[in-house]
């Protein structure tokens, strides 16, 4: 869909479907054939979907009154629309072709906790707030009212002892997840992500990969790992 335009859904049902991850050959023929008929070769009008401009795991189907949205991640899959009938549909084909469970009504996902309502769907890193207090040890810090002090500016301090820059960098890492939710807290964890390199820094790049060629004993296939 088009990033300047925006959806309004009067009424919505969204569910989660967990796929087992013991796939085999079969079963990834089986998706590339779903995938097929997603995208429409295999099916026609309204029963066509089309593929996201920007995010190309979304799966897009519509007519005149309503939508379907199909989020794939992974072997999840995160699926609503405006029409019920949709969903029970999409749900039944995902049975009828995979081992699949459907998990009902979307209440946790990637570390969000969603919160459905008549006025809205809400979502929130509650639970993940908590862990990452837990884990950098500050369940016992006082709380502020803002998350940066607008009057002091942040700058290097040369007589404070140096910092474990692995931890830094962790703790960086956990706030720019959070900003997902938390679009207030945007700016400051920005400006601390300076910090994360120096610039004069050696910057390594490493890549490793567990695989070989064509050693399977049954069909020669290669494995990439």
């Amino acid at each position: 869909m088009s990033p300047k335009r925006y959806l309004k859904l009067l009424k919505i049902k969204v569910g989660l479907m967990l796929c087992k991850k013991n796939y085999c050959n079969s079963r990834f023929k089986k998706f590339g054939f779903w995938l097929t008929c997603l995208l429409g070769r295999r099916q026609s009008g309204q029963n066509r979907y089309r593929r996201g401009l920007i995010d190309k795991t979304l799966f897009i189907k519509k007519d005149k009154k309503d939508i379907m949205l199909v989020q794939v991640y992974v072997d999840d899959i995160i699926f609503d629309s405006t029409k019920n009938s949709w969903c029970d549909e999409f749900e039944a084909l995902m049975k009828n072709m995979f081992q699949m469970s459907s998990m009902g009504e979307l209440t946790f996902f990637l570390e969000l906790q969603v919160k459905q309502k008549e006025d809205g769907i809400f979502i929130n890193h509650d639970k993940y707030v908590a862990e990452i207090l837990k884990k950098f040890d500050f369940l016992s810090v006082k709380t502020a009212s803002t998350p940066i002090e607008t009057k002091k500016p942040l700058v290097k301090d040369e007589e404070a002892a140096d910092v474990d820059v692995h931890l830094y960098r962790s703790m960086i890492g956990s706030l720019m997840y959070l900003t997902a939710s938390s679009p207030n807290i945007m700016y400051a964890v920005c400006a601390c992500s300076r910090s994360l390199y120096l610039k004069e820094s050696a910057f390594d790049l490493e890549a490793y990969s567990d695989n070989d060629y064509v050693r399977a004993n049954l069909d020669r296939k290669s494995t990439t790992g």
